[in-house]
């Protein structure tokens, strides 16, 4: 209860409901994300591409699950479903990516995944001029990936395009669940769900490979990717529409390529440096219309508050109707 009265004092001293506050947040998201993973390529070594994901996601469970604790009168069948559906994506985005990192360099990576929120920028979009970011978006992150080189690994962007497919169903799930679950509960269950399968999926491989060591620096991890990021996201999809974070995602593999600079001494050539200053000129385009007409009650109520709020969305043209009820 009190890490969900945290978040909201936060979000509310960044601002409801605006575009401004949304951006703000989704960068600092995509930092703390490509920072986790360039430090999770250190890992790979030592215990595999999957390892590293699964000791990220397993802890974050544990994590979300002991601090946040989730009400069970917080959720409906429906909003449960989603929050578990969630997290079978949220553990399909990171074991993926990671397994692509591993055989790409993390730009790349970064740049063909992005087709996920792309995707989802073009079909939500509406209007000639929402459609301009998303196609100036697309041409930075091809000038980003430079398929024509024929030197990247074919296995590692399969994997991407995988990790990309998921990524944009967590931004749609992301949304509808910040909109119908309050505070960030959702997160609550879905990253433990996402625990769960990893561990399944991946844990077996690391068991043998773990110790005292790997298990602190998988904490620390945890905490930079990904719950502060995914925190900060699903506030972000509170504020911001699902065309307009998915266009602003375009700077994350500008964010990788500078952190794979940085940290990891993966030197851009000339087409990287313009298609890095293309996807931050969509980002940008994107940040300054893209807040959304309507205020999801979970923002600004407590778990558990008794006034609900269903926001009804009348029609495409963007027409909303708004109704509070509240319970017996």
């Amino acid at each position: 209860m009190a890490f969900n009265e945290s978040v909201q004092h936060f979000t509310s001293a960044m601002g409801q409901n605006t575009a401004r506050a949304g951006t703000a947040m989704a960068i600092v998201s995509m930092l703390c994300v490509q920072l986790g993973l360039a430090f999770s390529v250190t890992l790979i070594d030592r215990v595999g591409a999957e390892g590293a994901g699964w000791l990220r996601l397993a802890w974050a469970g544990i994590l979300l699950l002991v601090i946040v604790r989730p009400s069970p009168s917080a959720f409906t069948r429906r909003t449960f479903a989603a929050a578990v559906l969630l997290g079978i994506v949220t553990a399909g985005i990171v074991l993926l990516f990671m397994a692509a990192v591993a055989r790409i360099p993390l730009g790349t990576a970064s740049a063909i995944e992005f087709l996920g929120p792309l995707g989802v920028a073009v079909a939500t979009a509406r209007g000639g001029k929402r459609i301009l970011w998303p196609a100036l978006a697309a041409t930075g992150v091809i000038l980003l990936t430079q398929p024509w080189s024929g030197t990247v690994n074919t296995v590692g962007v399969l994997f991407a395009l995988a990790a990309a497919a998921c990524w944009g169903s967590y931004i749609l799930l992301t949304q509808h669940i910040g909109d119908e679950v309050a505070g960030v509960q959702g997160l609550a269950v879905s990253m433990p769900v996402a625990g769960i399968v990893a561990t399944v999926v991946a844990g077996p491989s690391a068991f043998g490979r773990l110790t005292p060591e790997l298990l602190l620096i998988g904490l620390g991890l945890a905490i930079l990717l990904p719950v502060v990021p995914f925190v900060l996201e699903m506030q972000a999809l509170r504020r911001l529409t699902t065309s307009s974070f998915g266009t602003l995602m375009a700077l994350e593999p500008g964010f990788a390529m500078l952190i794979g600079l940085l940290v990891l001494h993966q030197i851009p050539g000339p087409a990287s440096i313009l298609g890095l200053g293309l996807v931050v000129a969509a980002g940008i385009g994107a940040a300054r219309g893209g807040s959304r007409r309507n205020e999801p009650a979970s923002t600004g109520n407590p778990p558990d508050s008794r006034l609900t709020r269903q926001v009804l969305r009348s029609d495409t043209s963007g027409h909303v109707r708004e109704r509070v009820s509240r319970r017996a």
